[in-house]
């Protein structure tokens, strides 16, 4: 007798079948997944790359990217002698806008938005190749936030939206606290603060070109490159902030270790602990030749 391609019992067994292939083909996607872990050590495996901010019994993570991006936005500020309160803002201001990304797009409410804080071009922020530099954009937020009457004692949301005019100013207020944490850690008010898990480095570091980066933020230091160290000459919270900056560009740079005031951060734990390091000279160590 013929069957009825389209007969429910035909189309039950189908479907049966086809349940029964498919959860077979996981098993086995998940067996060989698990066969390969297997062969392969704890320290070969790649970890997930992730920095962290630890303030007041609180903590919040960034990606290395996102944290560089954080340690600039801070070190403009430290370097123009702002209060902490105005990283706090300007931090905040730059998840919501971009995820603390550089992103060269906008959206539809501003197509030619661009950078860190989203500035369009069209509003009198600057060329777009002005807005996607780092260091412009976190220069042309802060002159505009040091005119605003009081900043330092309003609220996030209304700081932040009269410097930006977004159509969704209460968003920042969400940020807060993530800001708040990694302008502390950032600008210095809270020691060893700032940590950040990462791979081994791949290449060698260059403690020459860390000092070039270093010296671009927070202008001339005091400052000795030996071989693969180099020595900054800082105290205090100053200090805390080259020490933190370097920590978070450590996956950019190739920096293996960063010691200062009785406290080293080793790429090898990820954390800082306790040390003999100076209290007035912050030493950054890269990733000798033959790295990786």
């Amino acid at each position: 007798m013929a069957v009825n391609p389209r007969s429910p019992q035909l189309l039950t067994r189908r479907r049966r079948v086809t349940v029964i292939l498919t959860a077979g083909a996981a098993a086995a996607a998940t067996a060989l997944y698990l066969l390969v872990l297997a062969g392969t050590s704890g320290e070969d495996r790649p970890l997930r790359e992730h920095c962290t901010a630890a303030v007041n019994d609180s903590s919040w993570q960034l990606t290395p990217e996102q944290t560089a991006n954080a340690a600039t936005i801070a070190a403009v500020a430290v370097t123009r002698g702002l209060p902490p309160r105005a990283a706090s803002i300007a931090l905040a201001t730059a998840v919501q806008e971009s995820g603390l990304r550089n992103i060269d797009y906008g959206d539809e409410a501003g197509p030619d938005s661009r950078g860190l804080f989203q500035q369009r071009p069209s509003q009198g922020w600057g060329t777009e190749e002005q807005i996607m530099d780092p260091v412009y954009a976190a220069n042309a937020f802060y002159d505009v936030l040091v005119k605003v009457p009081g900043y330092q004692e309003l609220p996030i949301t209304a700081a932040a939206q009269t410097v930006q005019r977004s159509a969704y100013p209460d968003a920042y207020a969400d940020h807060e606290p993530e800001g708040r944490a990694f302008a502390s850690a950032l600008t210095g008010q809270s020691p060893a603060a700032l940590t950040c898990v990462l791979n081994p480095a791949t290449s060698a570091g260059n403690a020459e070109s860390v000092l070039a980066a270093l010296s671009t933020l927070y202008g001339t230091q005091q400052a000795v490159v030996l071989g693969d160290v180099l020595l900054v000459g800082a105290s205090g919270e100053y200090g805390w902030s080259l020490a933190h900056w370097a920590v978070a560009n450590a996956r950019a740079l190739g920096i293996n270790e960063v010691s200062y005031d009785s406290r080293t951060w080793s790429r090898g734990t990820g954390e800082w602990a306790g040390s003999d390091a100076s209290a007035s000279q912050v030493a950054v160590h890269v990733a000798p030749v033959g790295a990786g």
